[in-house]
């Protein structure tokens, strides 16, 4: 972009571009990642019932520790992975963004590695915040070397260390087993070991809020986003050490979290079954979305996630992402040379991205 000389904007922000996808019309939206199914009629009533009821308080602030959503969270972790954390190993915000942010703010005064191509917010809110941010790499097929990043943890001395399982763009996820060695090597430098798991709940892969008990510099990030299908509710939640949950208390903006907000996620968990139905279905349409790619001679890798990250195609990934988009499926162009990627969307959005495809390459 291009700034004003009045405009007295930070130097290193000049450069810089604001994150966000094209929010252009089309029939399927396949390219932020959302879960396709909306809420039930029930849980939008038994939501609606909720907000109604804190309504008649907002003209005082919400709990400003959402301590009912924090144990709630808690409550869900334990049950998905069979941990022991309590409210105060839990810390929620507007969406996982200003978890990362939080983090930065709190705890990056030295150098910050990550592995890219990985989630674009974390370099980003790194030179927002003017943290020193190193690129780690990828191998070739975009997983992750844990051999070779430990060996980056060792030479830069991290104060924060990035890892995203499953990873996106990429969709790939990393073992238990490769995250515990990723957080002795951070333990040997002293830094942290941060774990976003935006889409652990589409991956068979044990989380790593496992090790948070005996690793206390492990913090994980979570978000209501995706499996829950609670994107419009922007919650995110991060699992720690009860002292990184203190810190993130000192660096938040006050009454961060609405009444109205935390009203709909307590809601949102309660019903959690219902929503994480989805789940299985978004896999199973994965697995078919992928096989209809493979019938079409093209090259997928191997995702965990809810999208799949795909190659092969003779065009250009901006013009075969443009031609989609002119028959109504709007994908994304994640800025890997040859590759596009799609969400994984309902049985009419996978079935007008395929046709769609099939007639294009």
């Amino acid at each position: 972009m291009s700034w004003p000389n009045w405009l007295p904007l930070r130097e290193n922000l000049r450069p810089l571009s604001p994150y966000g996808a094209p929010q252009v019309p089309a029939q399927a939206s396949l390219n932020t990642n959302e879960n396709p199914y909306s809420p039930s009629p029930a849980l939008q009533k038994a939501i609606t019932d909720a907000v109604a009821t804190v309504s008649s308080d907002l003209n005082r602030y919400p709990d400003r520790d959402a301590t009912v959503l924090r144990t709630k969270l808690a409550e869900y972790i334990n049950e998905l992975s069979g941990t022991k954390i309590s409210t105060d190993n839990v810390w929620a915000a507007n969406g996982s963004n200003e978890i990362i942010q939080s983090i930065f703010l709190a705890f990056a005064q030295g150098p910050v590695l990550g592995f890219t191509p990985s989630y674009s917010m974390h370099p980003l809110i790194a030179k927002v915040t003017g943290a020193q941010w190193i690129d780690g790499k990828r191998n070739a097929d975009f997983s992750l070397d844990t051999s070779a990043a430990i060996v980056e943890i060792e030479k830069h001395k991290p104060v924060l260390t990035f890892i995203t399982t499953p990873n996106n763009p990429t969709g790939g996820a990393v073992t238990i087993d490769e995250i515990a060695l990723l957080a002795d090597a951070c333990k040997v430098v002293g830094g942290l070991l941060v774990v976003d798991e935006a889409y652990a709940e589409f991956s068979q892969e044990k989380s790593a809020v496992t090790l948070i008990a005996d690793n206390p510099h492990v913090i994980v990030i979570r978000t209501m986003s995706k499996a829950f299908a609670f994107a419009g509710a922007r919650v995110g939640y991060l699992v720690s050490d009860a002292a990184v949950k203190d810190a993130m208390m000192i660096v938040r903006l006050p009454y961060h979290l609405s009444a109205l907000t935390q009203a709909a996620a307590q809601v949102a968990i309660d019903h959690r079954a219902e929503l994480l139905g989805g789940v299985a279905r978004i896999i199973a349409a994965r697995e078919s979305v992928v096989q209809a790619l493979h019938d079409m001679g093209l090259t997928t890798v191997t995702s965990s996630a809810n999208f799949v990250l795909f190659t092969g195609f003779k065009e250009e990934a901006p013009q075969l992402w443009a031609e989609l988009l002119e028959k109504g499926v709007l994908i994304r162009d994640v800025g890997l040379s040859g590759y596009l990627r799609v969400t994984i969307g309902n049985e009419a959005e996978n079935t007008l991205f395929i046709s769609a495809l099939k007639e294009l390459i």
